[in-house]
C-alpha cells in the first residue's frame, strides 16, 4: 500500500504498499484484491477528523492470514521473521491513505486511516513498535497490520493518523528509527494439502470449490507447484491453520467433503 502526499511531494505518491504482494503459485491474488486499487493514486482524507488512541502493546498470537513465511514482491522474495527482544532499525518512513481506506491489510483487519498502524516488509503480524522520527523527535506507537513499503529505501509505511502526528503527511517521507514493543506470541500452525495435480487446470478449479466450500472459514487455499523430474505437480493446501480447535474444524469440515486423507504439513513449501 502506498501514500497519499501533498502535492509539493507528488514525486512520492510512487511506492510502498501499492505493490500486490505476489504468490507466483495464487494467480488469484491480484484479482481478489483489485478493489483496493480502484484509484490510479493514493490520496489525504478530505477532512481531519481526531484519530483513535494510540494502541497499547499487547500480547497477540500471530495473525494466521498475514504471516506467509516467504512472499514475493515485484521478483524480490521476503521472509518473515521472530525480531529479537531489542530489535530496532533506522531508515526512511512513508505513508498512505485512502486509496486503501476500507479495504484488508494483509492481516485480514481493515485499513483504517484514522487509526494508528504500520506495514513493514518482515516483521511478524502483529507487532507494536514505537516510530521515532529522527529530525524532531516526535514519536508514535503503532501496531503493524499490514505489508509493505515495497521501496529499497523506505522501511516502513505509516497510516495517515500515525503520520500527521509525526508530521509525515506533509514531508510526505521521513527518517524514522523504529523499536519493538511487542512482538506476536507464537504458535504452531500447519498447512492441509489436499492434493497433487499434474494438471493446473484442475488445481485452479479444486481450490476455487475449496474456497466457497470452506466458507466462512476463510482459511486461505493456493497452489504450490513444484517441477520434478520434469515432472509437474501443483499442490492444492490450506492454511496456515493454528493447531487446535481451529484445525480440527477444518479437517472436520474436509471429511464432509470426503477430503479425508488429507497430508499435514509444518512448512508450505515441502
Amino acid at each position: 500500500m502506498k501514500l497519499a502526499l501533498v502535492l509539493t511531494a507528488a514525486a512520492l505518491l510512487l511506492g510502498g504498499c501499492s505493490s500486490t504482494p505476489e504468490n507466483t503459485d495464487d494467480q488469484g491474488y491480484e484479482e481478489a484484491n483489485k478493489g483496493r486499487y480502484q484509484h490510479d493514486k493514493d490520496f489525504r482524507p478530505d477532512d481531519n477528523p481526531d484519530a483513535e488512541s494510540e494502541p497499547v502493546p499487547r500480547s497477540e498470537p500471530m495473525s494466521v492470514n498475514g504471516n506467509r513465511p516467504v512472499y514475493s514482491v515485484n521478483g524480490k522474495t521476503y521472509r518473515v521473521v521472530m525480531p529479537p527482544a531489542n530489535y530496532s532499525e533506522t531508515g526512511t518512513a512513508s505513508w498512505y491513505g485512502m486509496k486503501f481506506h476500507g479495504h484488508d491489510t494483509a492481516s485480514g483487519e481493515e485499513y483504517n486511516v484514522y487509526r494508528f498502524t504500520a506495514a513493514h516488509k518482515t516483521l511478524p503480524i502483529p507487532s507494536y513498535v514505537r516510530v521515532t522520527r529522527l529530525d524532531n523527535k516526535k514519536s508514535v506507537v503503532v501496531k503493524v497490520n499490514d505489508r509493505g513499503p515495497f521501496h529499497e529505501d523506505r522501511i516502513i509505511d505509516l497510516s495517515y493518523a500515525a503520520a500527521r502526528k509525526l508530521g509525515v503527511d506533509i514531508s510526505g517521507t521521513a527518517p524514522v528509527r523504529i523499536d519493538l514493543l511487542k512482538a506476536p506470541l507464537t504458535q504452531k500452525v500447519l498447512w492441509v494439502q489436499v492434493s497433487a495435480l499434474a494438471d493446473r487446470n484442475a488445481a485452479e478449479v479444486q481450490k476455487k470449490e475449496l474456497k466457497q466450500a470452506l466458507a466462512p472459514m476463510a482459511w486461505p487455499v493456493e497452489i504450490y507447484a513444484s517441477n520434478k523430474n520434469n515432472v509437474n505437480l501443483h499442490r492444492v493446501r490450506i492454511g496456515p491453520v493454528p493447531e487446535g480447535e481451529p484445525l480440527q474444524q477444518l479437517l472436520s469440515r474436509l471429511r464432509q467433503l470426503s477430503i479425508d486423507k488429507p497430508v499435514l504439513l509444518t512448512e508450505p513449501q515441502l
